[in-house]
């Protein structure tokens, strides 16, 4: 379309060429050469008629075109620069988001940390609190066998203590007193006197 608006330009501008070249002619004849600077009518009317006419060609087959380009370049960079806002968003929200993941798993781990220091912690004092009873325990047990030991050690003293009377005081009597009823004489006057120390 637009070659074929250029041959009509062409074509006009011939024409135009043609229509005033007798008017050049003529003032040529005349006896000088012509004057750029004065008037013509007939040149002023024909070069309005093929400014219009290529004022009209321009806006149907070259303005059009050249406006529409550049609104499609311009909405091309439009949409370009918000494609690149929501790129630079997008981006801003997947840095955020990776902000408060490392955020979140850094505080998971001082939890976990946390976590392993009072667990850590709470199996130290139950293993005390563990040893403290086994070793009362095993000082209470020391302390019954003690006990026990001490009672025997104190029953067979006693045993031999009478043991002794007895047989010190057959001797000085003279007589057998191994019987029961001595032995019972005996094992009282020791446990009396074992109170009378307790109440001292």
């Amino acid at each position: 379309m637009l070659a074929l608006s250029a041959r009509r330009l062409g074509v006009l501008a011939l024409a135009l060429a043609t229509s005033t070249s007798p008017a050049f002619a003529s003032e040529s004849a005349a006896g000088g050469p012509p004057n750029l600077l004065d008037p013509n009518v007939g040149v002023m009317a024909w070069t309005l008629v093929i400014f219009v006419l290529l004022l009209v060609v321009l806006s149907k087959f070259a303005f059009k075109p050249l406006f529409a380009a550049v609104q499609a370049r311009e909405k091309a960079l439009e949409d370009a620069i918000e494609g690149a806002k929501r790129d630079r968003a997008a981006a801003e929200s997947a840095l955020a988001e990776q902000k408060a993941q490392l955020e979140a798993a850094r505080t998971q781990a001082q939890q976990i940390i946390a976590d392993s220091r009072a667990t850590a912690e709470k199996m130290r004092t139950d293993l005390l609190a563990q040893t403290k009873a086994q070793q009362e325990e095993m000082i209470d047990q020391a302390r019954r066998a003690i006990e026990g030991e001490k009672s025997a050690a104190i029953a067979a003293l006693r045993s031999e203590a009478v043991d002794l009377a007895i047989a010190g005081a057959s001797r000085v009597i003279e007589q057998n007193l191994d019987s029961a009823g001595n032995r019972q004489i005996v094992d009282r006057f020791l446990a009396s006197l074992d109170s009378s120390k307790g109440t001292r």
